[in-house]
């Protein structure tokens, strides 16, 4: 039996690379899996901190919230989106962890302390492993930026979110000696009458991004509102300060020679890094938080005058083998790959190539990302199955491309097999004539636009190549199609189900319209509809089906 593999959860400091501990150093490098969480935009903090001393060629598990400050249409509202998110984020994890593999789940910050980290440690912990590095908090990296004191003797100081009543942060800041203040953003003005009201505005600091190239030290009276990102603290010492504060702006030059100290490593081992983070708060934000949209991207950043390029590219429906040679010669030439981690999953790796993998549900901020990466010098294979220009890739990168901040950025698409055509192939020619390829998920748009495509197709007595049929949380579909294509079509009609085909669990069957179970079909199913001239013919090597390419008139 396989050892399970072991559980970190690394604690990375506030921002500066040069804050990391030897030890989470040690463990990033030989883990065999790196993950880390970013918000729905890609860009992942936490691993621009980590990229100097990861390794080439090493797993990488990129954990996109599905929801941060914005609404959802979740049925559990936000809590339920993000309850949902960590369990099969954990899932994934999980399925590293039983094949033998050990996981460095990055945290900035530490990962006990306001971070996403402990939703994965209560959910596997129980199961695998798991031990903790910890990590300089924000804290200490603002305390540090200020330059003063923060407790002594036996003062007490307390660590608040901005997120609470501004009533319940007056009291507590009355209560304590000295204060730090986490998760500010939009809760800023809140913050700022409480501690108006607390009689603390006088004596309070504001930090922001510490330990980094962006650090900024400000009295906490003269800071603007719409200026404040989530990755800032307000701090409230408790020895008055001997010195006058905030600080010049010797730090913020400490800190940025530090950075390019760590960048200059960085390039010198080929790997890339970006320190813009200052807080611990990898979790998601409240919704009365700021996004995170100012934080940097993991790859360097290039020279104004030199831009990269977007390739999207698809790699066949399963098989290496359907893989074009110019796709393949595409993705070698890729700095960097961007896409579903399923997908980014059949590319091997490659040294120094740097894979930015998410779920299936971030399409367009995932055309953003490969955008923004080649903006600043990058060279980017966005990564699709079969063709990505069926129901793919291609059409979310030109719709993003057409954005102005985008006009400089060359955009290729080298086209891929089809799955439609790969499962045809495995019976037949049962695409033979005219027909048509219809999406059942209404994800995108709604049920009514899809019945009313199916009934259309139907009525023009083409085939039907069907896509995306069910999910896990999607099965009522399937059904609902095949009560409809037979108002249209006899029950004898032939129905093929190829599922993941040109994989290592392939199966191809053909049944009836009538007889197609619901059951039988799932996300990795493609479904082809025969028409009126659809036949099957049975032979000693299995069914084959075709569409005649001739039309009988009636």
């Amino acid at each position: 039996m396989t050892t399970p593999g072991k559980l970190w959860g690394i604690g990375l400091g506030p921002g500066d690379p040069e804050l990391v501990t030897v030890k989470a150093a040690r463990i990033i490098a030989a883990a065999d899996v790196i993950a880390f969480h970013s918000a729905r935009h890609g860009r992942s903090i936490s691993r621009g901190i980590a990229a100097p001393y990861m390794r080439p060629g090493q797993l990488e598990e990129h954990l996109v919230y599905p929801v941060t400050t914005e609404t959802t249409d979740h049925p559990g509202g936000y809590q339920g989106a993000i309850d949902e998110f960590y369990e099969q984020a954990a899932e994934r994890l999980a399925a590293h962890l039983a094949a033998g593999r050990s996981v460095a789940l990055l945290a900035a910050g530490d990962p006990l302390f306001y971070s996403s980290y402990m939703h994965m440690h209560r959910r596997l912990a129980d199961r695998f492993e798991a031990e903790i590095v910890p990590g300089i908090t924000s804290v200490s990296a603002a305390s540090a930026a200020l330059g003063t004191p923060l407790v002594e003797g036996e003062q007490v100081l307390t660590v608040l979110p901005g997120t609470m009543p501004t009533e319940e942060l007056t009291r507590r800041l009355r209560d304590t000696d000295a204060a730090a203040i986490m998760k500010l953003g939009r809760t800023y003005p809140g913050v700022r009458q409480a501690l108006s009201d607390a009689g603390r505005l006088d004596d309070a600091y504001y930090v922001e991004r510490a330990s980094t190239d962006r650090e900024r030290v400000r009295t906490a009276a003269e800071v603007n509102d719409a200026d404040v990102p989530y990755f800032s603290i307000t701090l409230v010492p408790g020895p008055r300060p001997t010195t006058p504060l905030p600080r010049s702006s010797a730090a913020s030059t400490e800190a940025r020679s530090a950075v390019e100290v760590s960048q200059a490593t960085a390039a010198s081992t080929g790997v890339s890094t970006s320190a813009s983070a200052s807080d611990p708060a990898a979790e998601p934000l409240a919704r009365a938080d700021s996004t995170t949209a100012n934080a940097h991207s993991d790859a360097p950043p290039a020279q104004a005058d030199s831009i990269g390029e977007v390739v999207v590219v698809g790699l066949g429906p399963g098989s290496p083998d359907w893989t074009t040679p110019e796709v393949r010669e595409a993705l070698n030439a890729a700095t960097d790959l961007v896409g579903y981690t399923t997908y980014i999953d059949r590319v091997p790796p490659r040294p120094g190539q740097r894979r930015h993998a998410s779920d299936n549900r971030v399409e367009s901020e995932r055309a953003a990302m490969a955008l923004d990466l080649a903006k600043r010098g990058a060279r980017v294979a966005v990564v699709s199955s079969g063709d990505p220009g069926v129901f793919a890739m291609a059409a979310a990168v030109l719709e993003e491309s057409a954005e102005p901040q985008w006009q400089d950025v060359p955009v290729r698409v080298l086209p891929g097999l089809t799955a439609a055509n790969a499962v045809a192939s495995r019976v037949g020619a049962p695409l033979g004539h005219d027909y048509a390829m219809i999406s059942l998920s209404d994800r995108l748009k709604p049920w009514e636009v899809v019945a009313q495509r199916l009934s259309a197709v139907a009525a023009a007595d083409m085939a039907i190549a069907i896509y995306n049929p069910a999910s896990s949380q999607r099965t009522w579909q399937v059904g609902a199609m095949r009560d409809l294509l037979l108002e249209h079509r006899k029950p004898e009609t032939p129905v093929v189900l190829g599922r993941d085909v040109g994989g290592p669990t392939e199966s191809v069957r053909v049944v009836s319209l009538a007889d197609l179970d619901p059951a039988d079909v799932d996300m990795r199913t493609l479904l082809i509809i025969g028409a009126s001239t659809t036949a099957t013919v049975e032979t000693a090597h299995g069914t084959r089906v075709y569409t005649s390419r001739r039309y009988h008139r009636p």
